[in-house]
């Protein structure tokens, strides 16, 4: 997406492409609804422990570590493989996330840094800042053409620029933007789609749509499946209105789906508290 233009508000202005209202409105039904669930008033913290295991595990299929829950659940190290790494740093972004919302809306690059760091857990030289030309970059899911390092730095500074300023555009459409944005610029050598996963995390909790983070998108897009991720991150890629509202609803549907899960998780709680 391009973030600059004559409109004021270009994020506002998605939200009046065709269907994007009703995707707004579908996903503050579902959130609505889990949180209005009896369990929630007794033991949210449960609800937000498990959304955020299930959203990792989630977002770690998509980067090709699609393990079961209960693995994920009972593995301790994660240091052994590929797939464990990809796990690990799928738990610990979960984790990190919620310690950076106060961060973000001032610095959403430095965020974005931390996140990388976190994810690599490394000293590398290109850990925790954006590639430079000549740089890989390791994202086999994502195959669409690689922006160069100058046209990366002048499209998160814009976007950057964007969220400092705020403005009117619902959650949902900041979100599945920053989202968008992240997946098709790659900025950094590795673990980019588990970061642009958690910053639309990030996006939904600090707007208030999702505070306590029961809704995990990443548990949606990992069931919607990879293929239908990526045909909708191409019509992202795009920029034309109808790709553009092609991947937010594909990102509202993520959070439905997130907050069916969690609706199941506190069915469950309430069925075992009978």
């Amino acid at each position: 997406m391009s973030t600059t233009g004559a409109h004021a508000d270009p994020l506002a202005a998605l939200g009046s492409l065709p269907g994007v209202a009703e995707s707004v409105e579908s996903v503050r039904k579902a959130v609505d609804r889990v949180y209005g669930h009896r369990i929630m008033r007794r033991r949210s913290n449960e609800i937000t422990s498990e959304a955020a295991l299930r959203g990792a595990r989630g977002s770690a299929a998509l980067s090709g570590a699609d393990w079961a829950l209960e693995e994920v659940r009972r593995r301790t190290d994660f240091s052994a493989g590929d797939e464990e790494r990809t796990v690990g740093a799928a738990l610990r972004l979960t984790a990190e996330a919620g310690q950076l919302l106060s961060i973000w809306r001032q610095s959403p690059l430095r965020v974005l840094a931390r996140l990388h760091l976190v994810a690599a857990a490394g000293k590398d030289d290109e850990i925790g800042r954006p590639r430079q030309d000549g740089e890989p970059v390791d994202e086999p899911l994502v195959e669409l053409p690689l922006p160069d390092a100058d046209e990366v730095a002048g499209r998160l500074e814009g976007l950057s620029g964007l969220i400092v300023a705020g403005g009117s555009a619902p959650a949902l459409v900041t979100a599945a933007v920053v989202h968008g944005e992240l997946l098709a610029l790659r900025p950094f050598t590795s673990h980019n789609g588990l970061v642009a996963r958690t910053a639309e995390r990030i996006v939904l909790v600090g707007s208030g749509l999702d505070p306590k983070s029961i809704c995990p998108a990443e548990v949606g897009h990992a069931e919607l499946g990879r293929a239908a991720y990526l045909a909708a991150l191409d019509g992202y890629v795009s920029g034309t209105p109808d790709g553009m509202a092609a991947w937010i609803a594909h990102c509202g549907k993520a959070v439905v789906l997130g907050a069916r899960e969690s609706t199941a998780v506190c069915e469950a709680l309430q069925r075992g508290a009978a």
